[in-house]
């Protein structure tokens, strides 16, 4: 880098973001020496509308828009962002610039007294606003109730010692990136819960017109994740659902072959239908692969789900 450079990286004010976001501006200033990277802390209606389920004021884009915006009014150079947490289109200008390489995309439970799901009582209520992770769970777990949940990650923790919740749903990724995966009480796997699309991956955006900053942000791009992700969310877009579908995918890239496979569930939130699908691909074209995948979901009963979900008055579908 010819000359020293000053970047404004936008995050979120909460302890997960600023953690993620301050991870994201070290590594680049170790990757591009002369750069320094200042955070610009953002609040979003998200983190302020903690009363009511994300589905029920907005649901898509609800911790990102108010950053998209700074991005649009150049008021910072390029945001952080769960990737899960994104919409799957960027707004007119802004592009994704890279996706990190993943964490640990599983979901993990961490219940009251360290019991593990299976063993809680009949009636056990879980606080779990995903319809995503309640489809699946209930599936497995019938005897198990669930609780709409909101606030950061030290306040959902802190309800279930309290006694408030049997226990709580969180991303493995962020608990490891906060230091608590201590607290996890039982991991879950793949076989029996898919994460949501972009789980345990961070979104790095920025203005398309930029071209320098997209090549500096371009450091940071993990190729097999950045594969897996958009397969993941094109299923995600080709079934017209918003971040609260009650969808799960997960895209894996094969060091040995570099052929990507894709596994998708769709399910309605109280158990009571569970459609999954699997596919492998190319990485080459990801998003043939998603679209592939939803046009099986949608054959093998994702229509009639889905239909069903919007008769029912389901949020964000």
């Amino acid at each position: 880098m010819p000359n020293p450079i000053t970047l404004k990286l936008g995050t979120r004010a909460s302890p997960l973001a600023l953690t993620q976001s301050t991870t994201v501006a070290r590594t680049l200033e170790r990757l591009h020496p002369g750069l320094t990277v200042e955070l610009v802390e953002i609040s979003t209606t998200g983190d302020r509308v903690t009363g009511q389920s994300l589905a029920s004021f907005g649901g898509a884009g609800v911790f990102v828009k108010e950053l998209e915006t700074a991005l649009q009014d150049k008021r910072i150079d390029f945001a952080v962002h769960s990737l899960k947490d994104m919409p799957t289109k960027q707004p007119e200008g802004l592009v994704l610039a890279a996706v990190s390489q993943r964490e640990d995309a599983r979901d993990a439970a961490i219940v009251h007294g360290g019991a593990t799901l299976a063993s809680l009582p009949k009636g056990s209520v879980i606080g779990c606003g995903s319809p995503r992770r309640r489809a699946q769970l209930k599936a497995r777990y019938p005897h198990l109730e669930f609780a709409e949940i909101r606030g950061n990650v030290d306040t959902r923790l802190r309800k279930v010692d309290e006694g408030q919740y049997a226990g709580t749903m969180l991303a493995l990724a962020g608990l490891k990136r906060l230091g608590l995966d201590a607290r996890v009480t039982e991991i879950i796997s793949y076989d029996d819960m898919l994460p949501a699309p972009g789980q345990g991956a961070l979104g790095i955006e920025c203005r398309k017109a930029d071209l320098e900053i997209r090549k500096l942000l371009n450091a940071l791009n993990d190729r097999a994740t950045a594969a897996s992700v958009v397969a993941e969310r094109a299923v995600l877009e080709a079934l017209g659902g918003g971040c609260h579908l009650p969808l799960g995918a997960l895209g894996t890239v094969s060091a040995e072959t570099r052929i990507l496979k894709l596994q998708a569930v769709l399910g309605h939130p109280d158990g009571s239908m569970m459609i999954r699908f699997d596919c492998s691909g190319a990485t080459d074209f990801p998003e043939a692969l998603g679209h592939i995948a939803a046009a099986e979901l949608l054959k093998i009963g994702g229509k009639e789900l889905i239909e069903r979900l919007r008769s029912e008055g389901a949020k964000g579908v």
